[in-house]
């Protein structure tokens, strides 16, 4: 029996693209991927203010634009001959910049989706009011340990008279340090101390107000043992003080030298200060992102819910979670560990009395996070790293992490595949380094590597020559870290393509080595919407409870595996919400009986990116259990009403992109907070904006039909003008839902009509949507915000 349902739009949280811009045209019509800066050329020098950027594209969608690591925007596309290439545009504000700047963009490719990116590019710029001022602890150094008082040298450069220096010591209170006949000195007294190892920062400050930070210094006070490693921490600041002519000798003292060797990452473990402790039995881990971790965090009442889902074993017979990997990345413009670090002590004090173990999930301290991979980009790896060190070493025993656990994924990167082996050995030189400030603080946690799944396999793995020895990629990172967690994400344990057999290479070098319970095997749940075969990667499609029979077969292969270290879900946010099944008989997890809705969401703000985009931030709000999503709502009077006419999407991050707008008009948004038991809150104040003018003319899908028969779904799609009505030729592309993954792309014919079937699923009951992604037709975009909503799927039962 069929019976027909309909869905929202996925959120529009997953209708990112810039809809003007592309969609996938049939592979015989497909543009050469390109883009171009033409704006400007490499090494030109440019005056601060606004720098208008642009260039071309063609064949790709999704364009971003990435300066110097640390900033990700999305850029405004034109494509009004709705062929799949146009030209594109950025006005980047330089007043904040000063020196050489790194740019380049990236995007998808039409038909692939997988990365395409530009040339890279330099402007350089003299903006003295912007420079940041370098700061370096030269003194003293990590070789040597600390007696009685020590001076603390300082040394401070930049293009401005600097204003205040002050040093930080285990992440206290930030110290005044007065200038000295070299540098700044600040004297520390060393003998009531306990703690063997402390972590020395610093920071100056200029008179325009730019603040430089140091990288730390692990200074040594107790008995701890020979191996600090300086030569590595000199990599990185070109700086250990015995050997600087600058630094007057005689102005340091209380120290005396300690022995050390150089750093290798075979034996990682003997340059570990104190006892080291075999690794613990992980499983199952789960990846937290800042999107839940930071509530995890802040609202103390979040975390009942989590351990109730962590702690149940029976709703799919399922293994309880034990170990968190919590993401303490920027977000929403604050650092966790910085910002909120009394809380983040209270909250891993109470996961360990809950039973939990806690690492910090970190990836490489830039934005893309995979930049930190580059040797350039080091330094930000290793000041990331160092928080997490240096969180550890201001807080009590109960409240530290057990472990860090690194996602940097430098396998993005363009030049990964044509530059081979220049990242791979970048990124391996940027875990050598990061270990070895793990010695140097004395800390014991646990580091451990997300790799995909081929770096045992792939020839872009394959035959690297590094550290005095060719092996796979992955084996250099087994030798280097502590763990690895594979990104094994397949939907399948068994077969060539399965998961057992991706990770037997891995568990068996392993045991080669000597590292019992160092690897980690991790699996997807999140719904794909993008990707080279989305059908295959995560378990999203088939459900939970076929999830759990899956892995029973993982957990019976390697049981006796003594490397075998567990298994890791990815992720929290999507394990919430996945369901057992689709379709008839399906259920979701139930969080503990709650009648209550969240509070207010405060802060709404929304501001035009073009003529049919609206971007929406807007504050956390606080629940008595968790939040779960947040639903946006629009109307263009400022009275409206929130209800099904009204809403717009859902996100369960703290910003929206409402795209799908017609040009000059204003729109007006209220936010409602939603728990996880799917109590929903009162509307937030509105916010509005009025999107920019535009003669392109608007499309909208007039109607969408699913229909089931014999194991495969068929969705049928008519695209109109959306004043007229009529039929228009447009290419569609999208992906079909809930069970079913694939990726479809097609052209519509006379009547508008666009029709396309899904992969086979021969299942007795069930449920598959359709989700479009991108329409494209000549002289006219796609306004998705007035389809005809929600889109539909089709159910089938015995």
């Amino acid at each position: 029996m069929l019976k027909s349902s309909r869905f929202r739009k996925c959120g529009l949280l997953f209708l990112t693209a810039i809809l003007l811009a592309v969609c996938f045209p049939l592979p015989s019509a497909k543009a050469a991927a390109l883009i171009t800066i033409d704006s400007h050329q490499d090494g030109q020098t440019i005056q601060p203010g606004t720098a208008e950027l642009s260039g071309i594209y063609s064949g790709v969608y999704d364009l971003e634009l990435i300066v110097n690591g640390n900033m990700v925007t999305d850029v405004h596309m034109k494509d009004p001959d709705g062929d799949d290439s146009g030209t594109w545009s950025y006005s980047l504000d330089t007043t904040q910049l000063d020196g050489a700047i790194e740019i380049v963009l990236k995007s998808k490719d039409v038909v692939t989706r997988y990365g395409v990116w530009s040339p890279w590019i330099y402007l350089n710029i003299d903006n003295p009011p912007a420079n940041k001022p370098q700061v370096q602890i030269v003194s003293p150094a990590e070789n040597t340990r600390l007696r009685s008082k020590v001076d603390v040298q300082i040394s401070t450069d930049g293009k401005n008279p600097i204003s205040r220096v002050e040093l930080r010591i285990d992440g206290g209170e930030w110290i005044p340090v007065p200038p000295a006949k070299k540098g700044y000195l600040y004297t520390w007294d060393t003998r009531r101390l306990t703690q063997p190892v402390h972590s020395l920062e610093a920071r100056a400050t200029d008179t325009h107000g730019n603040t430089g930070y140091s990288l730390s210094v692990y200074a040594q006070t107790g008995n701890t043992a020979s191996g600090s490693i300086s030569a590595a921490h000199a990599a990185v600041t070109s700086d250990v003080y015995e050997d600087d002519p600058n630094i007057d000798q005689d102005d340091v003292a209380g120290t005396e030298t300690v022995d050390w060797a150089p750093f290798h990452p075979e034996s990682v473990t003997d340059l570990t200060y104190g006892d080291t402790h075999p690794l613990p039995d992980q499983d199952r881990a789960i990846w937290i992102w800042e999107n839940a971790s930071y509530p995890l965090v802040l609202n103390p009442n979040a975390r009942y819910s989590f351990a109730a889902m962590a702690k149940d074993t029976a709703a799919f017979d399922q293994r309880p979670i034990k170990t968190l990997y919590l993401a303490v990345g920027k977000y929403q413009g604050t650092m966790m560990l910085e910002d909120y670090r009394n809380e983040v002590q209270r909250f891993i004090t109470w996961a360990h009395e809950e039973g939990f173990d806690v690492q910090a999930l970190i990836a490489g301290g830039t934005a893309p996070p995979y930049f930190g991979a580059y040797s350039r980009y080091h330094a930000q790896a290793v000041k990331e790293f160092e928080q997490v060190l240096n969180y550890n070493l201001a807080s009590e025993a109960s409240a530290r992490f057990d472990g860090i656990n690194l996602d940097t994924e430098p396998y993005i990167l363009p030049d990964f595949k044509t530059a081979k082996p220049s990242v791979q050995i970048q990124y391996l030189d940027m875990l050598k380094l990061l270990m070895s400030r793990k010695a140097a603080s004395g800390l014991s946690l646990s580091v451990g590597a997300a790799i995909p799944r081929w770096y045992d396999s792939s020839a872009d793995a394959g035959n690297i020559t590094w550290n005095g020895g060719t092996k796979w990629l992955s084996e250099h990172i087994q030798d280097t870290a502590d763990y690895i967690s594979i990104m094994n994400y397949r939907d399948q344990a068994e077969g060539s393509a399965g998961i057992i057999a991706h990770a037997v290479n891995e568990l068996a070098y392993a045991s080669r080595i000597g590292k019992p319970k160092s690897v980690v095997i991790g699996v997807e749940t999140k719904d794909i919407a993008d990707g080279g075969d989305p059908e295959t990667i995560s378990f999203h499609e088939e459900g939970r409870l076929y999830m759990e029979q899956e892995l029973n077969k993982v957990y019976a292969a390697f049981e006796d595996d003594p490397a075998f270290g567990g298994i890791a879900i990815h992720h929290y946010a999507s394990l919430v919400d996945f369901p057992s099944k689709w379709g008839p008989g399906g259920f979701k997890w139930q969080p503990p009986a709650d009648n209550e809705p969240p509070g207010l969401v405060s802060r709404v703000s929304a501001s035009a990116f073009d003529y049919q985009r609206i971007d929406i931030h807007y504050d956390m709000a606080m629940d008595n259990s968790a939040v779960n999503e947040y639903r946006i709502y629009r109307g263009t009077d400022a009275a409206f009403e929130i209800g099904p006419d009204t809403y717009a999407g859902s996100s369960n991050t703290l910003s929206f992109e409402d795209t799908g707008l017609l040009p000059n008009t204003t729109y007006h948004y209220k936010i409602t907070a939603v728990d996880i038991r799917g109590n929903e809150g009162a509307p937030s104040a509105a916010a509005a904006a009025t999107t920019a003018p535009s003669a392109m003319k608007p499309m909208i899908i007039d109607h969408m039909t699913i229909t089931y028969n014999e194991g495969t779904a068929t969705v049928t799609i008519q695209v109109v003008d959306m004043e007229t009505k009529q039929p228009i030729s447009a290419r569609v592309s999208g992906r079909f839902t809930h069970m079913a993954g694939k990726y479809v792309q097609g052209v519509t014919n006379t009547e508008g009509m666009f029709t396309s079937r899904s992969e086979h699923i021969s299942v007795p009951s069930g449920e598959i949507g359709f989700l479009p992604r991108h329409i494209l037709a000549d002289s006219y975009y796609w306004a998705g915000a007035y389809d005809q909503l929600p889109y539909p799927t089709v159910i089938w039962e015995p």
